[in-house]
This record gives C-alpha cells, sequence and structure tokens, in this order.
C-alpha cells in the first residue's frame, strides 16, 4: 500500500524533498555542534521530516523566542 503510493510520486519531486531533508539535516548537525548539542540526534531528526523537526530546533536551541529576564529593568 505504501509501495504505490511512493510510486506515484514523480522523481523530481523525491528528489527535491531529499535535497531539502539532507540540507535540513547537515545544518541542523553542524549548528548544533558549533552550540555545544547533541548533533547526531539533531542531525538525525533532520533527516526525517520537514519542518516540524527544524521549528524545534530553532525555538528550543537556537532560542528565537526569548523570555524576558525579571529584574534586569534597573
Amino acid at each position: 500500500m505504501i509501495a504505490d503510493e511512493l510510486s506515484s510520486i514523480p522523481l523530481f519531486l523525491r528528489i527535491v524533498i531529499a535535497l531539502i531533508l539532507i540540507c535540513q539535516g547537515s545544518w541542523m548537525f553542524w549548528d548544533a555542534r558549533k552550540r555545544g548539542h547533541k548533533a547526531w540526534l539533531w542531525g538525525f531528526l533532520g533527516l526525517i521530516q520537514f519542518p516540524m523537526y527544524l521549528i524545534i530546533y530553532l525555538i528550543f536551541v537556537r532560542k528565537i523566542c526569548k523570555r524576558k529576564v525579571s529584574g534586569s529593568n534597573s
């Protein structure tokens, strides 16, 4: 059943999806290694799915949404 669904996807689209996943996984691996996080875990998760793990990575590792620190207004 799954093989039938995969065979209906054009080859060009499969190649584009594979390139996106490889680029995402590689970037997440290199960035996580640079920041001292679990690079192999993030690289592997980046290869599995787009863009779910990228969003999670950006929020929790890169801390895109920074919290306000209370008491810093002097």
